[in-house]
């Protein structure tokens, strides 16, 4: 088994872990402040990760370069906003299907990985990531009547929207992302990864923490007397976070996001044993899809 599959998978389960505390976190917080904790509870631990690196491990800092820079605050600001986005979306949704709703995201990301970086897809991959974006759409349309209006209200409603955007705006981040790793071309694909995972997220807590300031700064304070669940937030963040940067650094975006679609599995899973909401068989059927998709993936 090739390493970026169990690192993706890894870093799926942690992302899922952080949308679960986010989500709790939603009703305390507010969307912007829910979004910093992942970010401002996160950069510590990915500094220390650096750090750790070089000392215990023995890798050298790459040199940084104006083009990592440049797709740094690129992915960045993109996974902000796209974070924001999709915390907004708990709210309108249950948990499940506003995580399937962001999941149309391998499909961007194939695309903008085509536009931006050149790489292409074989077929059988290309029809491995339908498969799994069907099965997302089944699940859009899972608490309505069947039909050909349903399915249009599913994919262009409100919800809809926001979760395909929210999708195509973190496809666009891991597609910076990517290209910030590989600009470093640094000491391997693990040292690239963790210098651009701490560079990023220092980033993203200053910016945020600036917005904050500016918009209301009440949020700060309740961020902080949140600490213990808010860090938990940043823990599973930046671990999830350090599993992506490694993954994506090793194969392309397109790739590693649809594996990346098993956390709709384990979103099923939170969603029903911690939230308590139901999951119907259309749903059901949908992860199903999605797994199969993933499977597509793999021995294409």
């Amino acid at each position: 088994m090739e390493l970026w599959i169990p690192i993706t998978i890894f870093a799926a389960f942690c992302q899922n872990l952080r949308s679960a505390l986010q989500k709790h976190l939603q009703g305390k917080l507010g969307t912007r402040a829910a979004s910093f904790v992942r970010f401002g509870y996160g950069f510590p631990v990915a500094i220390l990760y650096v750090m750790s690196l070089h000392f215990f491990v023995g890798y050298a800092f790459p040199a940084l370069n104006v083009e990592f820079a440049v797709w740094s605050v690129i992915g960045g600001l993109a996974q902000i906003f796209a974070t924001m986005l999709l915390v907004y979306l708990f709210s309108l949704r249950n948990f499940a299907v506003g995580t399937a709703y962001s999941k149309t995201e391998p499909v961007q990301a194939a695309i903008f990985g085509f536009i931006l970086l050149g790489e292409k897809l074989t077929p059988g991959s290309i029809v491995a990531i339908i498969v799994g974006v069907f099965g997302v759409m089944l699940i859009s349309m899972a608490r309505m009547p069947v039909s050909w209006r349903n399915l249009v209200v599913a994919l262009t409603g409100r919800t809809a929207l926001i979760g395909i955007a929210s999708g195509a705006v973190f496809g666009i981040s891991a597609v910076a992302y990517r290209s910030a790793a590989l600009a470093l071309g640094g000491p391997g694909p693990v040292m690239q990864a963790a210098v651009t995972l701490a560079c990023v997220t220092t980033f993203q807590t200053a910016f945020m923490l600036i917005w904050m300031l500016w918009k209301d700064k009440r949020e700060i304070v309740q961020v902080i007397v949140t600490w213990r669940s808010s860090a938990l937030v940043g823990l599973a963040g930046v671990l999830g976070s350090a599993g992506w940067f490694t993954a994506m650094t090793l194969q392309q975006v397109a790739y590693v996001r649809a594996l990346g679609q098993i956390e709709l599995v384990f979103t099923f899973m939170a969603s029903y044993f911690l939230f308590h909401e139901r999951v119907n068989r259309m749903e059901f059927a949908g992860c199903l899809l999605i797994v199969c998709g993933i499977l597509g993936l793999l021995f294409s």
